[in-house]
């Protein structure tokens, strides 16, 4: 019950604050760029794309000409399959890379052998792990979810590695002179100090669980946004191909978003300490 009218009160300090506002701002402001530079000015660039107004007739068309609106089952189908992958590899990115980055923050030995490792398969793209993912993984779907997984992961990991080593010598040093064994310096002094850097990391981890995916979609998914987006390209639906951008946008602004009020809800000490230091 705390924590809803901690949410509750933080909601309504939003939505008194000029954000909300300046983010409709922002809408419009990118809407009606897109309206004029496509349907009034009709500059070059933009002569292919499809206008707004196009956009919304087909998205909200009982009987689309290019067959997905709100309307058709086969539009929540793609999502629901999307939101599925991601929150498998994202769990799944979560579990292991906040554990191997607490290990490389916490042990300088495993750090030693794991970290020069991790940084040189950190830079490779997921699209050039596409042909290993297809070899090792005989099922389209688990190939589609480790692909997923892979830059999450990354994320996740580093932004705990780097929480952990910010956290102060001073904190670990006064838990063992008040007698604390290393496995409670442990529970009760790394894990809370990075949790900031944690949830900033599964916030990062989210975004990048969507771009992946899309790209994994493209090259192996049977449904999915991502396929959506690839077979309209192919079959040159432009305007399904919006409609499946905007919606891969809401659907993870949503998701980290909800990860983003997670975190607030297991860091209320952290609220507290920030206002106790304001004063």
């Amino acid at each position: 019950m705390q924590g809803m009218r901690n949410t509750a009160f933080r909601l309504g300090q939003w939505l008194k604050s000029p954000r909300p506002y300046l983010m409709l701002v922002g809408f419009t402001l990118f809407i009606g760029f897109w309206y004029l530079s496509v349907e009034v000015w009709k500059l070059p660039r933009f002569r292919d794309m499809p206008g707004i107004t196009v956009v919304v007739k087909e998205w909200l068309n009982p009987n689309p000409v290019f067959g997905m609106s709100v309307y058709t089952p086969e539009y929540y189908k793609h999502i629901g399959v999307s939101i599925w992958r991601v929150t498998q590899a994202f769990l799944l990115a979560t579990v292991l890379g906040v554990s191997v980055g607490l290990l490389l923050g916490w042990s300088k030995t495993f750090k030693e052998y794991v970290f020069p490792v991790f940084e040189t398969l950190r830079p490779i793209p997921i699209l050039a792990w596409v042909p290993l993912a297809i070899v090792m993984f005989i099922a389209t779907e688990s190939a589609v979810i480790y692909l997923t997984f892979l830059a999450s992961f990354f994320a996740t990991a580093l932004n705990t590695m780097l929480g952990v080593e910010s956290i102060e010598e001073s904190y670990i040093r006064a838990a063992y002179c008040l007698g604390a064994k290393r496995s409670q310096v442990f529970r009760h002094v790394i894990v809370p100090g990075a949790l900031p850097f944690i949830f900033t990391g599964l916030q990062i981890s989210i975004g990048v669980s969507w771009f992946s995916l899309v790209a994994a979609e493209m090259v192996s998914g049977q449904y999915g946004l991502g396929y959506v987006i690839n077979t309209s390209y192919t079959m040159v639906r432009y305007p399904t191909i919006v409609i499946g951008m905007i919606t891969l946008g809401f659907v993870g602004y949503v998701t980290s978003a909800m990860v983003r009020v997670i975190g607030d809800h297991l860091m209320q000490w952290r609220t507290r300490e920030l206002a106790l230091g304001g004063q």
